[in-house]
């Protein structure tokens, strides 16, 4: 009898400028056998995002025609006409490949990813060191007017609520002692049967 190894995906979720990204990016390097699942969004491009690459950016007209199709695993209007969502071809195009999907989604996107795949997932949520030093990230990162921080910085407050939804927390305090938590998680998740 053979053995098939089951299907797996690995959620990261993190209020905004938690450094999720770098994490997702390091875990992408360190083990060939991930592969990232490129969410939809409508927001526009920032820096140097690319369609395809990054996300995968539909004018919300687009992005309800395909939740009218039933064509998303979950998805969410984070704000009004911003939405982001994850697109079922594309689990099934990383699985195809032999390969673990990887995802970068915010804390309700991690949740409702969890609640669909069940054990076949890890979810693991990226906590900041604190408010103020994720405030200051947010600002250092140059790519959001005060306005915007102001709202970020709110609803990391509220996301930090629903760190007990997820199966592990790392605290990105130092990143270095991060990217070795996460590597050693990682590494039990995907070996085990």
């Amino acid at each position: 009898m053979s053995f098939k190894k089951m299907n797996k995906v690995i959620i990261f979720s993190a209020p905004s400028g938690s450094g999720k990204t770098t994490l997702v990016k390091h875990a992408l390097e360190t083990f060939p056998e991930l592969s990232f699942s490129i969410s939809c969004t409508t927001r526009q491009p920032r820096g140097e995002e690319k369609h395809g690459v990054d996300y995968h950016f539909l004018t919300p007209e687009d992005f309800r025609a395909k939740i009218s199709n039933g064509e998303f695993v979950e998805y969410e209007e984070v704000y009004t006409d911003k939405f982001y969502g994850t697109l079922k071809t594309e689990v099934e195009r990383i699985w195809k490949q032999g390969k673990t999907v990887i995802f970068d989604v915010d804390v309700k996107g991690g949740i409702a990813l969890k609640k669909y795949f069940k054990n076949q997932a890890l979810s693991i949520f990226i906590m900041p060191p604190s408010i103020e030093e994720l405030e200051r990230r947010l600002i250092n990162r140059n790519t959001d007017d005060a306005e915007t921080i102001r709202v970020r910085v709110a609803k990391a407050e509220e996301e930090i609520g629903h760190q007990n939804a997820f199966d592990k927390t790392v605290v990105n305090l130092h990143l270095d002692d991060a990217k070795k938590e996460i590597e050693s998680l990682i590494h039990h998740f995907i070996n085990e049967a």
